[in-house]
């Protein structure tokens, strides 16, 4: 089977309801819609297939674990078409936003487009199996166009590329939101240079850290407990400067699909008091994707 035809799981369709009761206007700051495919059909090259995870399924998704803002983020499989991100925010009535995915192609019409869409930053893969480094030129490009627009940067990395990329991440002249922990692996102990170099990034008035994927940080699987002294380490470096995300529906995780109520109750172990939640969850997502009252 060719790479780009090669599926991925879909989520565990049983989620839990949480124990942790999220604080109003919770946000899930990182998560994917795909499909349906016969109304939004992927890219011909693609890193891989997901199964179907329509708007629908993330609004329920969303109940049940009481969350009730979210940031929709382009996935590689749809490349720059970003039509159905797109289509699940109009209907979400102003508690959507999203990232999307474009290239030296869009134009002053396309970017205004996206920004009455609800668009309010780009991303930009440089994880291998996802094709690894992207066209600096056009890396370089795209920033220029969005930077006026006062949107942001989200950069999707393997923990190996952190310290080569800090370069480039350091001169960034807008702000710029690293996924996942930075895809650190937590058996490689909270000294690894990666999450040094990470830390060290965090210092920057300018980066922004996810401290969701602790499933994909995870070396001794579920509950994921050896992810927790890193992400706290990160809420504590920068507690206005770190987000929260499930990462629905959890595109090529690896060996352990998580249930999203359980990634919830993670929360309090994240972050240990309400003041530091009410940042992660609410206002540090409300001030980076400008959500209204």
């Amino acid at each position: 089977m060719d790479s780009w035809t090669d599926s991925c799981t879909g989520p565990d369709p049983h989620t839990k309801v949480p124990r942790f009761k999220m604080p109003s206007l919770a946000c899930d700051a990182h998560c994917h819609v795909f499909g349906p495919a016969a109304k939004f059909p992927y890219a011909s090259k693609r890193a891989y297939t997901p199964p179907d995870a329509p708007k629908e399924s993330l609004a329920a998704l969303h109940k049940t674990l009481g969350i009730e803002r979210c940031v929709i983020v382009q996935a590689s499989c749809y490349g720059t078409d970003n039509r159905g991100m797109l289509d699940a925010i109009a209907t979400s009535g102003g508690r959507y936003r999203g990232i999307a995915i474009v290239d030296e192609t869009f134009t002053d019409q396309d970017y205004a487009a996206l920004q009455e869409g609800g668009i309010r930053g780009v991303r930009f893969n440089f994880v291998k199996h996802l094709g690894g480094m992207p066209d600096m030129n056009v890396f370089r490009h795209v920033v220029e166009r969005i930077q006026p627009l006062g949107w942001h940067l989200v950069v999707h990395l393997d923990a190996a590329d952190i310290t080569e990329l800090s370069g480039i991440l350091r001169k960034l002249s807008l702000p710029f939101v690293i996924d996942h922990m930075g895809r650190v692996k937590a058996g490689a102990g909270i000294e690894q240079e990666p999450f040094r170099a990470l830390l060290g990034l965090l210092k920057l008035d300018s980066c922004w850290v996810k401290v969701c994927g602790s499933e994909r940080v995870s070396a001794t699987g579920p509950p994921f407990l050896d992810a927790i002294p890193f992400a706290r380490a990160l809420v504590n470096a920068a507690p206005r400067r770190v987000l929260w995300g499930t990462d629905w529906p959890h595109p090529n995780v690896g060996r352990h699909m998580p249930n999203d109520g359980d990634l919830v109750d993670l929360l309090p172990l994240i972050a240990p008091s309400e003041e530091l939640r009410e940042k992660l969850l609410v206002k540090n997502p409300a001030t980076l994707y400008d959500f209204q009252p």
